[in-house]
């Protein structure tokens, strides 16, 4: 308990400049000791206020019902703040607001670290002090961003599991068996779509209405903090779904909060974001701007997480988006890009990276938007990385076709490498993609149900090998085949079925191959990571590429078939002589495959290059090719002067090499994506 929380001069300078980092500390209500009795001093923001009070149950909800109840104005700072004894740890209390037109209104604290469970909306008092952090080793061993391996496992805590009876599982439940899981599986980090409080269950937490407050419907911050702690002990980084972007229009949430728009800007062309009921932050004031920042590092400073996937972010820079003529207000300069909400961004990631340089931050932006992860000194907005959504879109929509239409769609495959180093990209198959009718990633594929598993499996693995980080959904691991549903749990007893159990015993495989092949990694950002062996053999609908390490001779050759045609002899060209080990064939009966050529493709197999110039290379290999099958290979270690050899690979053919993207390609492939 503190002995005062008493707002100082310089703290409300801050707050207006929207530079108090920390504001979580002071605002809202915080148990103290004043004056030698214990109670609460509660601070709340309404500048257009004309009487502000605290409302509990031991007023019966009426603030000004009866003395000691009601705030006084600090000053012309707009903040109000009051200290009230006898308020305890877990307490409920609202405020009480008279507005300037004399009206009168309940609203639940900005910066309440608890809420009531929904349908309940009153803020509860809460002491976030007290629990013991086991997790120093993890914190002190935070390694640099890039050249890390990172595996996301996309996760809404309600449903990846829930009680026989319905109910969900709380925070304490989840840290004794997601972790674990996670773990086993070969994840590197698990990534919990929003948690922030939100009153409506089926809006998986993207539109919140208590910032500050672990969403209570799975139980109390102590058992959150529990549970990333219980992560970090397996090696698990996590990361927090995060919406900057708007929140709930709910009565006793942020809008109008103190009789008039407050949070969210004056004009609705601005404000209003109709297509999903909510209204945007005004980032033109610079107390909101303080607000949304001081709750990134409040995440990151108490609750340990390692970074944030920021939601809707194109929504946020284009005042124009997802809205028709006439109902969207252009900028200053008669533009359709929102300047104060890139400026906001700007500061956002440059706060973050100076306080907590190794937290990740992931932008959902799906326009194109140029300089997402270029650092805001150099006129980007300084994220760590952006989703990959063209490749995502292409990807998906290759794989709707049938296996022998493929290759007129050739394209949808090879096109996103040309942009695949102009940003940080992570590669997303999430939540996204398998609801509202777009079925689960099993069901995307066409053919039998035989085909549908190796499809899936090629998917994966085209996914884990192509440049960029990985994120996937859960259920995606083991072949959910009805699409995710928001109110129920996964469909565990699946594995009971030995094709989904195999599905699942594939994706731990190359999950753990992805961490231990720094060639999959370690370039993910450099055209020096990838190079082409042959993206030009459309009519039998395979690709072949290289994924290259940091060290000379590092890589993996990677083999896509994606037609069901089979091939009993495949060459292709290879960068040196020497033996190529089959690190991972997806067709293999362990993971249910059709086992085509199991004994010459088996994983483990070595198969030895010759003399005969193929893809525009010396020497070349020949090998069973499985249908609709990913097959990765890795030259075995021999001597030193065969080493030096792969340090330029031999390449005849200059077409077959990859090509830098050039200006004019990044301007074409944006245009592109922004027609997806």
């Amino acid at each position: 308990m503190k002995r005062s929380n008493k707002l100082s001069a310089d703290d409300i300078y801050q707050f207006h400049e929207g530079t108090w980092l920390n504001s979580y500390r002071k605002m809202g209500a915080h148990l103290a000791v004043e004056k030698g009795r214990s109670g609460v001093r509660f601070t709340v923001w309404a500048p257009n206020a004309r009487r502000l009070a605290v409302a509990s149950d031991r007023n019966s909800w009426d603030g000004f019902k009866e003395a000691g109840y009601e705030l006084e104005k600090v000053g012309e700072s707009g903040i109000w703040s009051g200290f009230i004894e006898g308020f305890a740890n877990g307490d409920l209390y609202k405020y009480d607001i008279e507005t300037r037109a004399g009206g009168r209104q309940l609203k639940a604290d900005p910066y309440a670290f608890k809420a009531e469970v929904r349908p309940r909306t009153a803020s509860v008092i809460c002491s976030l002090d007290g629990y013991e952090w086991q997790d120093k080793s993890w914190l002190r061993g935070r390694k640099p961003l890039f050249g890390q391996p990172i595996n996301i496992y996309e996760v809404h805590a309600g449903t990846w599991r829930q009680h026989q009876d319905g109910r969900l599982y709380t925070y304490e439940e989840l840290a004794e068996e997601l972790p674990a899981y996670a773990a086993e599986m070969g994840y590197t980090h698990i990534e919990l779509m929003p948690l922030a409080e939100h009153p409506y269950d089926r809006s998986w937490g993207y539109q919140g209405t208590g910032y500050f407050a672990a969403t209570s419907r799975y139980g109390d911050p102590h058992q959150l903090m529990a549970f990333i702690d219980r992560c970090h002990s397996l090696g698990l980084g996590v990361i927090l779904d995060w919406v900057p972007g708007h929140f709930a229009k709910d009565a006793h949430g942020l809008r109008l909060f103190d009789g008039s728009p407050l949070y969210e800007n004056a004009d609705p062309l601005i404000a209003e974001k109709e297509q999903w009921g909510t209204l945007a932050f005004d980032y033109e004031k610079p107390e909101v701007c303080g607000f949304l920042i001081s709750n990134a590092l409040f995440w990151l400073d108490v609750y340990h997480i390692d970074g944030f996937r920021v939601d809707a972010i194109t929504s946020m820079l284009l005042r124009n988006f997802d809205r028709p003529d006439g109902r969207w207000r252009p900028n200053r300069h008669g533009g359709k890009e929102d300047l104060e909400a890139a400026a906001f961004l700007r500061k956002l990631n440059t706060v973050v990276r100076t306080h907590f340089p190794h937290a990740l931050m992931m932008a959902e932006e799906s326009h194109a938007y140029p300089g997402v992860t270029v650092p805001p000194e150099q006129g980007g907005l300084g994220f760590t990385h952006k989703w990959n959504m063209g490749w995502m879109n292409d990807t998906l929509k290759y794989f709707s076709h049938q296996p022998d239409e493929r290759s007129r769609h050739h394209g949808l495959l090879t096109f996103p490498i040309w942009y695949a180093f102009d940003e940080k990209y992570t590669l997303p198959l999430s939540h996204d993609e398998v609801v509202h009718g777009k079925k689960s990633l099993l069901d995307k594929m066409p053919g039998s149900y035989e085909e549908k598993f190796s499809g899936l499996r090629l998917l994966l693995g085209f996914m884990m090998t192509h440049p960029g980080k990985k994120l996937l959904f859960m259920g995606g691991e083991f072949g959910q085949f009805i699409e995710w549903r928001d109110e129920a749990e996964l469909d565990w007893l699946l594995l009971e079925y030995e094709q989904h159990r195999k599905l699942q015993d594939f994706v731990r495989a190359l999950n753990r191959l992805y961490i231990e092949q720094r060639s999959l990694w370690q370039l993910d950002s450099s055209p020096k990571g990838f190079e082409w062996i042959d993206f030009q053999d459309e009519g039998q609908s395979v690709i072949v590429y290289r994924r290259k390490g940091r060290a000379n001779g590092e890589s993996l050759i990677i083999l896509c078939n994606f037609h069901t045609h089979a091939h009993a002899r495949y060459r292709i060209g290879v960068p040196s002589q020497g033996g190529y080990k089959i690190l991972l064939n997806s067709d293999s009966l362990a993971y249910g495959g059709s086992g085509f050529m199991e004994l010459a493709a088996a994983e483990g197999a070595v198969v030895r290059s010759e003399p005969v110039v193929w893809h525009g290379r010396k020497h070349s290999i020949e090998l069973p090719l499985p249908p609709l099958s990913v097959v990765i290979l890795k030259r075995e270690k021999e001597s030193r002067a065969a080493v030096r050899m792969e340090q330029e690979p031999q390449v005849l053919h200059k077409e077959l090499a990859l090509p830098v993207p050039g200006s004019k390609r990044r301007g074409r492939q944006r245009e592109r994506i922004a027609k997806v």
